[in-house]
């Protein structure tokens, strides 16, 4: 029982969808209260209806930002945290840019970070609210030493926490074969190492087993993204 706690207390019951319904988005919630998971994860337009339907309970709100390709501007990713925030968003999911961090730009990577996370807490204390900035890098189009400086970026521009994937990544191998898109034990245990045991890191995309989330954990996530939450809890 104190496993299933432990590891509850650490999952974002995630449904980002293009389908998803009104009544897949409540029984979302439905779900995370009863396993009181951490949040639940949702795209912007369903954040206000979280919001009601998380009104008496622990579990918070989270909603993507920039999502899934990271590549639009600063000023609209601020933009669209700063809306979430004023619907009620406690947490924000935010992609990087990776076609910055690609091509060596870190300090474009690190300033949009920035704006990111100074419009979300600055928005945040006008409501009394500590907004939680979560910073995806999306690890599968990224080699070892871009996610360490990426996570470096994150760190110095003020998040909470470094995250491995979208789940809608589409890396190819040169035969054109699909390659790997979510969370692995290396890059979770390189994020870790380079952030330091105080630092949140958030192993998503393809979590779908209580065997890969221990995994995960083991190697320094203290945050699970996956939409196998209730799976994952009834297996362990």
């Amino acid at each position: 029982m104190e496993n299933k706690e432990k590891i509850s207390a650490m999952i974002d019951h995630t449904l980002l969808k293009a389908t998803a319904s009104i009544n897949d988005i409540i029984k979302l919630c439905q779900e995370a209260k009863k396993f009181s998971f951490a949040s639940v994860c949702v795209n912007s337009y369903y954040v206000p209806l979280c919001v009601n339907e998380l009104k008496d309970c622990s579990v918070k709100v989270c909603t993507v930002v920039g999502f899934p390709l990271g590549a639009s501007s600063s000023q609209s990713k601020a933009f669209e945290a700063v809306d979430a925030v004023k619907n009620g968003a406690d947490e924000i999911d935010m992609v990087i840019n990776i076609g910055a961090a690609k091509n060596g730009l870190f300090n474009i990577v690190e300033q949009d970070i920035l704006a990111v996370v100074t419009a979300s807490k600055e928005c945040g204390k006008t409501l009394n609210k500590n907004i939680i900035v979560k910073v995806i890098l999306e690890t599968c189009y990224l080699d070892d030493s871009t996610i360490v400086t990426c996570c470096q970026c994150a760190v110095r521009a003020g998040a909470d926490f470094v995250k491995t994937s979208t789940g809608f990544g589409t890396p190819k191998n040169s035969d054109g074969s699909d390659l790997p898109n979510g969370a692995s034990v290396h890059h979770v245990a390189l994020m870790r190492k380079t952030v330091g045991p105080d630092f949140g890191v958030k192993a998503s995309g393809g979590v779908r087993t209580a065997r890969i989330a221990m995994e995960l954990v083991k190697a320094g996530a203290n945050r699970i993204g996956t939409s196998n939450g209730v799976q994952i809890i009834n297996g362990l």
